[in-house]
């Protein structure tokens, strides 16, 4: 989307309208250029859906939330691939860490308490996103 790293969330949203409004597909024929419209359109909806999700405001619009999960709740499920790493809660809440080496990986499955393991080396080092949020009865 043409932003760095230090974008806030209304910079984000001013960049992916002005995007979305050159990119539209309505705004071309029927066609090549309305299909490749359309291909972009999804990206960058992906892409800006993304970046909020790992912005800094987000984050700490959640905070408070997000240290009562990690500090309480237990780690149900580990999936990693490639460089990705996504943790499960108990409560059935999901957090996706990017760029976690394989080796720390393997040490918290290997750990005594992953939950400690987890808090100590993973929660706070890495980027993360939250991928689902438990559904409240």
């Amino acid at each position: 989307m043409g932003v760095n790293e230090k974008a806030d969330l209304k910079e984000l949203k001013t960049v992916y309208r002005n995007l979305m409004k050159e990119w539209h597909p309505d705004k071309f024929q029927e066609g090549v250029e309305q299909e490749e419209a359309q291909e972009k359109s999804k990206k960058l909806i992906e892409a800006y859906h993304f970046l909020v999700s790992i912005a800094p405001e987000t984050h700490a619009e959640a905070l408070d939330e997000y240290t009562s999960i990690i500090s309480s709740s237990t780690i149900v499920d580990l999936n990693y691939k490639g460089s990705n790493l996504q943790i499960t809660y108990a409560e059935g809440n999901c957090y996706e860490y990017f760029d976690v080496p394989r080796a720390l990986y393997i040490k918290l499955v290997n750990a005594d308490t992953p939950g400690r393991f987890a808090r100590r080396h993973i929660c706070g080092s890495f980027v993360y996103r939250e991928m689902s949020k438990a559904s409240v009865a």
